[in-house]
């Protein structure tokens, strides 16, 4: 029971710590990236659009993150604290809930994160 409970804490620690570390960079697309470091390229209007939407949509996706985190941050103090009180007998079927809840937010936290604008 230590282990499922230490190993869900460490995932966490894991994807929250990424999570910041990736919340920092803004991934644009390699046209947008390019034309600007060319210097003597004029930026057109479609450029600037795409700029725009990229930033959006790199915001959006690091609320989502976010989020994410808070939830899964909330699922898993709650799954501490019945493991805590809880016995060594059987786990309830809302604890293993819980913990598919958070396993299923870990994944989605980690998609956005790879994701590229």
């Amino acid at each position: 029971m230590s282990g499922v409970h230490s190993g869900i804490i460490s995932l966490c620690v894991i994807v929250a710590a990424a999570g910041v570390a990736s919340a920092q960079h803004v991934h644009l697309p390699s046209a947008i990236s390019q034309s600007q470091a060319m210097g003597d390229i004029p930026i057109t209007t479609d450029d600037a659009v795409q700029r725009q939407q990229a930033i959006a949509a790199n915001q959006q996706r690091q609320l989502e993150i976010k989020r994410d985190m808070e939830k899964m941050a909330e699922l898993t103090q709650q799954l501490k604290e019945y493991l805590a009180t809880s016995g060594q007998g059987i786990v309830s079927l809302d604890a293993i809930k819980k913990a598919e809840q958070i396993e299923k937010l870990a994944h989605s936290i980690k998609s956005k994160m790879k994701q590229v604008f």
